[in-house]
């Protein structure tokens, strides 16, 4: 009987049919109307002119770990096709295909030889390739022959972008900026079709001007990477079978410029060894309210096919929750829709500096017909309001008035109450964490000229005023335990087998002490650990399910009884090797692209094909929990399936620049909903008894550039209430099995070594459970190799040091780590308290996986007023 799991014939499964519907079912919902006059939904499905580097070659998600291998991917033209539309520019589409192709050929030819005459092995060479994919410039000129020839009076544009880890974006033509050529192409289609339609297929924010700049333009849609249904969810755009109600999580800038960031962030200064983060608190809608930057578009903007009015009915203060109820009507007369009330708030302007105004809270209706309506409930808790002051090393709540504003984006809202808290109020007590050797970083000022809302002053003068009891509202002090000693052994006669932790006949702390400094140190380190070659520690290093990133060591395993955990990457759906074949000897070889042409293997062929679903950016424009939750549902059926312990995702890092090579997998620029996505989509995935998700990247990752030796520098108030702030909401509501460390540092020390981020403010102060491992290959001398622009002024990661942090599992783990371990052990680094905590962390999880049978799992912490400090 065969050890794995995937079915040994190539037919579509009925899993993947019924997750390909499910994701079209719910996909549609995560685009975001920029525009529409009208024109949206088209009235009829007819000729179709098809135009843009997106209408064959779509983007269904970035590429590095984020990419999932799928059956089939249907793009844009294919999608229109299936669903009932006739493309009639297919010449044009295929000049386009020629000229891409033609780019793509002369840009890998020129980046292969470049990298060896600079003397980097053929290996390095096409790893450059992965790290720095083409993003096609070259567009095809339209001509009044394709205009005719199309035979319609409705065109759609489709242009598309792509990213990946490990390579930033830039501030140009093709990328941030709309070529030329796009911006001439899309004026001339203006001028030549009466309906003309844009289609924005991309992971990150734009440059709009050129949009906005040409007349003609009827309606522009950001449609998002939707995964391998791209093409499929476009068709039901424009046929209004799907209905858009997508809202932005970023603020889209007028210029690039006017982001704080954008003159120093990664190569823009080109320095990519040290960053600055001078904004401080100040980023996104933050810093634009603040300091009156209008955007182009704000955060949490988005039309849909229908209006809506948004009235509030009361603003009421219960114990120390701020309860706000929002009835929206859909005011139209022709199509359902659904619509999101998002509750801004504006504290006193005491104490440390304060934003404008900060999210607290938001909901989504249910779609409503015209004419229906909903009343929604928003349940904020009053600590949830509170700053970091560094003075008072506590959360604060100041004395003053909290202005509760609800509306439908950031800068569309209206007074609804002022709260009143009658004296300061510390919510909980901390110690000072994140010191930066070299000094504090200098922060922009606030200036005192905000953005102020059209009628704020009246609509306050007229709010119902409201008073929060200090009492009520709860102050603990963070605890920080001392390392323990070391366990006292107990005498066994036998080998103590990790079974009988299972059964219950022996401690967990027991066999810990039972277990030798080297096995509890070859515990900490990834079961790549006899691999040699890059290629064989990168991406798909499993040995036990083709195409998982990692496992849990099996050093173990034959001495002691203990069985491994697959770790697979995502996070737009679960990454496994499409195929692969099962030798007689029980070993596998995956399919893709790993033997020579005309080889052959002798064996079982399996199939592993499994679903793509929407980037994390795009499924956080939905401001739907349920949905985003469904996704994660999908991932952990497929987990279930194949028999992957650990997702590696959600990316829940903060949109800080635009031109983060990797914002495509992260949710947003705001921590809140960053950190509700995440958390929905743990709870969607860890519904599948003993399944996890292990949320990265752990702490202050926002560059990729200069990945694995880039030091972030930033000040404690903007760590806990930005960069920290998304994953303790995250933790708080939905306690993840496991959480992913990043490849930079940050204020001089190594992410994957910083005992104040992964032991106080991780496990200490928010009450995390689970596992931590670090990101792959942090600690490796190949580390270089996964970093556009390498420069090391910073070293990499230290094996030692990781234990010391309560950074329990190295991946995907070297012989040199299990040395590096030892090494610090004699030195006096590492203690045997190290080791075991480390080791009661990781088989506590291993206790609670899948693979042993009591399958208990991690609940989420669900209610109606969700905590979080």
């Amino acid at each position: 009987m065969s050890r794995f799991k995937a079915p040994t014939t190539p037919e579509v499964s009925q899993r993947e049919i019924l997750n390909q519907q499910r994701v079209r079912d719910l996909a549609v919902e995560c685009m975001v109307v920029l525009k529409n006059d009208g024109t949206l939904p088209l009235k009829t499905k007819g000729k179709i002119a098809l135009y843009g580097n997106g209408a064959r070659a779509t983007v269904k998600g970035g590429t590095g770990s984020g990419d999932v291998y799928v059956r089939e991917t249907v793009n844009v033209e294919d999608g229109l096709q299936k669903e009932g539309f006739i493309v009639t520019t297919k010449d044009w589409i295929d000049r386009e295909d020629l000229a891409v192709k033609e780019e793509k050929e002369a840009y890998n030819k020129a980046t292969i030889e470049a990298a060896i005459a600079a003397g980097q092995s053929p290996e390095a060479a096409q790893m450059l390739l992965v790290l720095n994919p083409l993003v096609p410039k070259a567009i095809a000129k339209i001509t009044e022959e394709d205009v005719i020839n199309s035979d319609t009076d409705t065109a759609v544009y489709v242009l598309a972008r792509n990213s990946g880890e490990g390579k930033d974006r830039s501030a140009e033509p093709g990328d941030y900026e709309i070529s030329e050529a796009e911006a001439e192409a899309m004026a001339f289609l203006a001028e030549k079709y009466d309906k003309f339609i844009v289609l924005l297929n991309i992971g990150g924010v734009i440059d709009t001007k050129p949009l906005r700049a040409i007349e003609g333009i009827n309606a522009v849609v950001l449609s998002g990477q939707m995964g391998n249904m791209t093409g499929i969810t476009v068709a039901d755009l424009l046929s209004g079978a799907g209905i858009p109600s997508g809202k932005l999580t970023d603020t889209w800038a007028e210029n690039y410029s006017d982001y704080p960031s954008s003159e120093g962030f990664s190569h823009n200064d080109g320095d990519v060894s040290d960053e600055y983060y001078t904004e401080g608190i100040f980023v996104g809608y933050r810093y634009f309210d603040t300091f009156n930057v209008t955007p182009a578009y704000e955060f949490g903007y988005g039309k849909t096919y229908t209006q809506f009015a948004i009235d509030t009915e009361s603003v009421a203060v219960e114990g120390d929750a701020v309860i706000v109820k929002a009835k929206v009507t859909n005011i139209g007369t022709e199509y359902p829709g659904k619509e999101i009330v998002q509750v801004y708030v504006s504290a006193p302007e005491k104490g440390p500096v304060k934003p404008y105004q900060e999210l607290r809270g938001f909901k989504k209706t249910r779609m409503l017909q015209p004419g229906e309506s909903e009343v929604l409930e928003i349940c904020m808790k009053a600590e949830s309001f509170a700053s970091y002051c560094a003075k008072h090393g506590a959360w604060v709540l100041p004395e003053g008035e909290y202005v509760i504003r609800v509306g439908n984006s950031s800068r569309n809202t209206h007074v609804a109450a002022i709260v009143e808290l009658p004296e300061t109020v510390h919510v909980q007590l901390v110690k000072k964490l994140f010191e930066d050797p070299q000094g504090a970083v200098e922060e922009i000022a606030p200036n005192g000229n905000h953005w102020t809302a059209p009628g704020e002053a009246e609509e306050k003068a007229a709010a119902v005023r409201l008073s929060l009891d200090p009492k009520a509202i709860s102050c603990e002090t963070a605890v920080y335990p001392e390392l323990p000693a070391p366990l006292p052994k107990k005498a066994f006669d036998h080998v103590v087998q990790f079974d009988e932790v299972v059964a219950g006949t022996v401690t967990m702390d027991e066999f810990v002490a039972d277990l030798s400094d080297e096995e509890l140190a070859y515990l900490m380190v990834g079961n790549s650990i006899d691999n040699k070659g890059f290629q064989n520690v990168l991406g798909s290093a499993a040995k036990h399910l083709p195409g998982a990133a990692g496992e849990t060591t099996e050093k173990l395993t034959e001495s002691r009884g203990l069985k491994i955990m697959e770790l697979c990457d995502g996070p737009a759906g679960l990454r496994l090797s499409p195929e692969f074949i099962e030798k007689p000897d029980g070993t596998a070889v995956s399919l893709r692209g790993l033997m020579g042409e005309g080889q052959t293997v002798e064996g079982i062929h399996h199939y592993q094909y499994l679903t793509a679903i929407p980037i994390a950016m795009t499924l956080a424009a939905s401001w739907n929990l349920d949905l985003i939750e469904a996704m994660g549902d999908i991932v952990g059926s497929e987990m279930e399936e194949f028999g992957a312990s650990l997702w590696l995702a959600p990316g829940m890092n903060i949109h800080r620049n635009p031109l983060c090579g990797r914002n495509f997998e992260y949710y947003s620029e705001d921590p809140l909903l960053a950190g509700k996505c995440a958390a929905a989509d743990t709870i969607g995935v860890q519904k599948h008894p003993g399944y996890g998700t292990t949320i990265k990247h752990y702490l202050a990752n926002n560059q990729e550039d200069n990945r694995m030796f880039t030091n972030s520098h930033i000040n404690e108030r903007a760590i806990r209430e930005i960069y920290a702030r998304n994953f303790q909401i995250t933790v708080v509501e939905s306690q993840p099995m496991s959480l992913m460390t990043s490849y930079n540092l940050f204020n001089g020390t190594h992410a994957a070594n910083q005992v104040d981020s992964v032991t106080h403010l991780l496990r200490d102060e928010w009450g995390f459970q689970g596992m931590v491992m670090t990101d792959w290959l942090t600690t490796s001398d190949f580390s270089a190799l996964l970093s556009a622009g390498a420069e090391k002024k910073y070293d990499k990661a230290d094996a030692a040091m990781c234990v010391v942090a309560q950074n329990d599992l190295i991946e995907p783990g070297e012989m040199t780590d299990f040395e590096r371990i030892m090494e610090g052990l004699a030195e006096g680094v590492v203690t045997r308290s190290h080791l075991e905590r480390n080791a009661r962390n990781i088989l506590t999880l291993l206790l609670r996986s899948h693979v042993y049978a009591d399958k208990s799992y991690y609940e989420a912490v669900q209610g109606k007023c969700i905590t979080f400090k």
